[in-house]
């Protein structure tokens, strides 16, 4: 593709916890910590002394149900505000809360605790679905021990795009467009390809029809007046893209549609189904639905 205009930021959202549903906002500070406030708090099982993760499935079944916004919008230069965890059975609690270990204990049914700061061995139970093609190991219908964060890179012996301690999965930002989820929407109907099933931050109102962000690896996208991104790698989807939220089903054709219709080369990973981008920032600064967007 040439360069130019590709679009304009259509929504922003930011997940205080990791696994939660997150919040859509109009703007935010964006640095090489990602979107402010972004992935700042996760929940740690403390009898596996792994991460909690929605991609376990069988232990966390519900964590999707749970909303966490914060109490006030955070601000750069400062520390962030309490965060507010909504459970599906109506009742709440609060980051600065007593109580916060307690209440969320009892309502997984396990020693659970809220945590600011992944261990250094950031570690989750994966669950692969049986879909074939989607894993390039062959994995199928199995969980195992998937690291994350800086210890995937150390364990892969190459730099790490995000600092120790964040929760992120191996990137700082993930952007995708409004015509990959048009696209999906058009291949298979009778599923909802939804920003919510895909929980990315930046969603680009494309100008172009298509998967247009795998055209941009490698690039830089450019926001606004000031943020700048390096598109990194095209973003491999996993087992909580088919999960229920809210009003959406479970529907493994998601990942199945995936398999069948933009599977690509991730690194040196293999091939994987993907919707969407990873990057990191260049340049950061505050960034505005309605922002444009340009590759460079």
């Amino acid at each position: 593709m040439s360069s130019g205009i590709v679009g304009t930021i259509a929504r922003l959202w930011r997940f205080p916890v990791k696994s939660m549903t997150g919040e859509q906002i109009e703007q935010s500070q964006l640095s090489g910590r990602g979107l402010l406030g972004d992935r700042a708090y996760a929940l740690f099982d403390n009898a596996t002394g792994k991460v909690v993760s929605a991609k376990s499935v069988r232990l966390f079944p519900n964590i999707l149900s749970c909303r966490a916004a914060y109490v006030e919008p955070p601000q750069p230069g400062r520390d962030l505000p309490p965060v507010r965890i909504k459970f599906a059975d109506g009742t709440s609690t609060t980051s600065d809360s007593g109580s916060i270990d307690r209440v969320l204990s009892e309502y997984f049914r396990r020693d659970i605790s809220l945590t600011r700061s992944a261990p250094e061995n950031f570690t989750i139970d994966q669950y692969h679905p049986d879909i074939e093609g989607l894993d390039p190991e062959g994995r199928r219908d199995v969980v195992v021990d998937q690291k994350l964060g800086s210890a995937y890179f150390a364990e892969a012996g190459i730099p790490s795009p995000v600092p120790a301690g964040a929760f992120f999965d191996l990137f700082p930002v993930s952007v995708l467009t409004t015509s990959t989820l048009e696209r999906l929407n058009e291949i298979k109907p009778t599923s909802r390809f939804e920003d919510r099933r895909f929980r990315m931050n930046l969603i680009v109102g494309a100008n172009e029809a298509g998967f247009v962000e795998n055209a941009w690896v490698g690039r830089e996208l450019a926001i606004g007046n000031d943020v700048k991104l390096m598109v990194a790698i095209s973003d491999p989807r996993c087992v909580m893209t088919t999960l229920p939220q809210d009003d959406l089903p479970g529907d493994s054709d998601i990942l199945r549609t995936l398999v069948q219709n933009n599977r690509l080369q991730v690194a040196d990973s293999g091939q994987f189904p993907c919707a969407g981008v990873y990057a990191v920032v260049t340049a950061g600064g505050t960034i505005r639905v309605g922002d444009q967007a340009v590759v460079n």
